[in-house]
């Protein structure tokens, strides 16, 4: 049995072999239609390389976890990675590899290739997988192709894909991949033909840009635009961006280039050329008898097409479940870098402007009209900062993915996760924070009687040091009590921060997790990993990847402060509420306002009586819970569930922080923590952030964890593993 196959063998081996990509372009091929020199490595060699190597009873492990309902983004990312670099560190076996290479070098020599993925249900009428799983360009010498057959062999196992499958009627157990290999063409325009406009069924659209298609594909280059009558072709309208770049082959496998001044002002197509592609379009849809989505290049005034699917009308209609949302949270590396400006030089600063100018509002001395506008106007900054996280904020975060898979194909490292310590200790807002309060903590530990005043309730005079730089740490970072999402939680003054402080101050100082002379190493080793050409691209993703660590968090730190700033508008409107003498007009205005009514009604809720400990019914106990390690150690102390902000303010020294996920405004109380249990899962998450820059043992992905353990259970949390051990001498 070959592991290479021509195209001309493509349609006897049969789709289910070469699959859905490799088998379309076999039927172009055949129609006289030019493609560019194309090979195949069939899907009995991907079947092979899982027995051979006996990882697919480890590929099953982790996509059965957990249930992927129950699973957030961060988890199903987590996944990807490390069946990523399970396929990266696991060589092809010796009896395919040489005959795979010979053949390899026999097909392309040293010319450049693009390695593209063709899954037997990829590409075909009832589905369409774009976008789903990896392609790369521009890649060279035998031995490289190879390193990337398997990363398309991996991409079966993209959080994309991950999460598709099942809607896609496709079982994670048996699936498959073939990979297509193609000569690499040296385009000089490129572009997609859709068949069938998804606003308009009687258009068709063409998408055009210089040089290669990824700039397009990636969203890195803004593409001329052309709609056409479907049935024609006729031109109806031609739609021209500002065109500044074009995508070419470098030593980074694709990089970018300036246009010259006169193909920025000229269209990469006439209007001939498009009538051409739209003809080619519509002798693509005869042949597969559906309207096709069709990837194709201009090299010296010859069409050649790339690859072409069906247009499906797949779709999912999930409402409790934002999957297309999470495809929008992959951007390419081009991408990520504007993102990082605009975040770095406008949003943030903004969001500093806006909490300072709202913090010198004094709306105490406001009438009741006004105050109610300003609760107004504080509620829609609020909710526009809300949407500005999930649009820009959260898709940063995907430049520490990027920074983990450029160090994990470099370094090829035995542990997936070993690029994390390389991201710490980036200046992260919240360490900033734990810095002052430990300032505050150090004060009380040298000063009894400074400890003594403020364990007898005692509050010290406006002139006293540790006065002065509480009020700079209210001024900075709120009072402690205010989370994101939390709305009226942010009022209870200084006596719930002076009785954490009392708490530090117990303990010696917590110092921050350095790394030492490992993150050295690893830096050196990383580097050394690229050639010199590629060194400048090496250190850019890894400094985008630490401004996205910081940021991960950093960003949460700003946007809490916007909400305690409305958070205590609300609780001045509260206050006017309360007041015996409040006229009839002023309750009226009042009662109008959406966001006291909502905290009106949370107050309602959390004052229904509940079940303690002690009343509640436990049908069970577990032994052991199983989550996912992101901290490595070990270390054993008594459960403390935090539920609600409250909660974190009796936190003890020692204690194992237990909760449903820690919010980035919560994570004060992380020096005083033994362990980090979360039930939300991922490396990505806060809770695991700040645990790793003190050197915590820490689990994420903790299944029904805050209702296993209970206050005062005495746990052991394994950060190696992802195991947590329940004493169980009351069993």
């Amino acid at each position: 049995m070959k592991a290479l196959l021509k195209i001309e063998d493509f349609i006897n081996e049969g789709i289910d072999q070469v699959g859905g990509k490799a088998f379309c372009l076999a039927k172009i091929h055949e129609q006289g239609l030019t493609v560019p020199k194309t090979a195949c490595i069939p899907c009995r060699i991907y079947k092979n390389y899982l027995n051979q190597t006996r990882i697919k009873d480890t590929i099953l492990l982790e996509i059965n976890r957990k249930p992927f309902k129950q699973m957030r983004w961060e988890e199903i990312w987590d996944i990807s990675l490390r069946i990523r670099n399970l396929f990266l560190t696991t060589p092809i076996p010796q009896n395919i590899q040489k005959d795979l290479f010979s053949l390899i070098v026999e097909s392309f020599g040293n010319h450049p290739v693009a390695v593209r993925s063709s899954a037997p249900g990829e590409d075909n009428a009832a589905s369409s997988f774009a976008g789903l799983h990896d392609s790369f360009l521009n890649i060279v010498s035998a031995n490289n192709i190879i390193k990337h057959i398997r990363l398309v062999w991996a991409s079966l196992y993209s959080d994309a894909a991950l999460l598709y499958r099942k809607e896609l009627g496709l079982d994670i157990h048996t699936s498959q991949m073939a990979v297509v290999i193609q000569e690499l063409i040296p385009s000089d325009r490129s572009g997609i033909f859709f068949g069938l406009n998804p606003s308009n069924s009687n258009e068709s659209v063409i998408e055009s840009v210089y040089g290669l298609n990824q700039a397009l594909v990636d969203g890195d280059v803004e593409p001329d635009r052309w709609i056409l009558n479907q049935s024609s072709g006729k031109i109806l309208s031609h739609i021209e961006p500002v065109r500044k770049q074009y995508a070419l082959p470098n030593t980074q496998g694709v990089g970018f280039a300036d246009l010259s001044g006169e193909k920025s002002q000229t269209p990469p197509l006439d209007d001939q050329e498009v009538f051409q592609i739209w003809k080619t379009g519509k002798e693509m849809e005869a042949l597969f008898g559906r309207p096709q989505d069709m990837e194709w290049t201009f090299c010296n005034a010859q069409l050649i097409i790339l690859q072409s699917r069906p247009i499906t009308s797949v779709g999912f209609k999930e409402s409790d479940d934002k999957r297309t949302w999470y495809l929008t949270l992959h951007r390419s590396y081009e991408n990520l870098k504007k993102l990082y400006i605009k975040i770095e030089q406008d949003l943030i600063p903004q969001m500093i402007a806006e909490a300072k100018r709202l913090g010198q509002i004094n709306f105490q001395t406001m009438t009741t009209k006004l105050l109610c506008r300003e609760i107004e106007q504080r509620q829609t900054l609020y909710d526009h900062w809300v949407k500005v996280y999930w649009a820009d904020f959260i898709p940063f975060a995907h430049g520490i993915r990027l920074f983990g898979q450029v160090y994990n194909d470099a370094v090829t490292p035995d542990d997936p996760y070993e690029f994390m310590t390389l991201l710490e200790n980036t200046g992260l807002k919240s360490m900033e924070r734990n810095r002052l309060l430990e300032q505050l903590a150090q004060m009380i530990r040298c000063n009894m009687d400074l400890k003594n005043m403020l364990e007898d309730d005692m509050s010290p005079e406006m002139d006293h040091p540790f006065r002065q730089l509480l009020d700079k740490f209210v001024e900075a970072f709120g009072d402690l009590a205010c989370t994101t999402g939390s709305g009226n939680e942010c009022q209870y003054g200084d006596n719930g921060i002076i009785r954490l402080l009392i708490e530090f101050a117990k303990q010696p100082p917590k110092q921050k997790h350095t790394g030492g002379s490992d993150i050295k190493l690893l830096k050196e080793n990383y580097m050394n990993s690229f050639p010199t050409q590629k060194e400048k691209f090496a250190a850019d993703v890894l400094h985008l990847g630490r401004e996205s660590y910081r940021l991960r968090d950093d960003d949460n730190i700003h946007l809490g402060r916007i909400e305690a700033r409305l958070s205590e508008s609300v609780s001045e409107g509260q206050s006017r509420l309360s007041k015996p003498l409040i006229s009839t007009d002023e309750q009226k205005m009042l009662a109008q306002v959406p966001a006291l009514s909502m905290v009106s009604d949370d107050i309602s809720r959390s004052l229904e009586p509940a079940l303690s400990d002690k009343t509640s019914k436990r049908w069970f106990k577990s032994r052991q819970i199983v989550g996912h390690p992101a901290g490595p150690g070990i270390a054993t102390g008594k459960a403390r569930l935090v539920k609600n902000p409250q909660d974190l303010l009796d936190f003890k020294q020692g204690d194992v922080l237990v909760c449903s996920g820690v919010d980035p405004n919560m994570t004060f109380v992380i020096p005083l923590a033994s362990a980090v249990v979360e039930e939300r899962g991922g490396m990505l998450i806060h809770g695991a952030i700040i645990a790793r820059e003190y050197g915590l043992p820490c689990i994420t992905g903790a299944s029904q964890a805050m209702q296993l353990i209970k206050n005062g259970d005495q746990i052991t949390v394994d950060g190696y593993l992802g195991i947590i051990t329940c004493k169980t001498d009351d069993l």
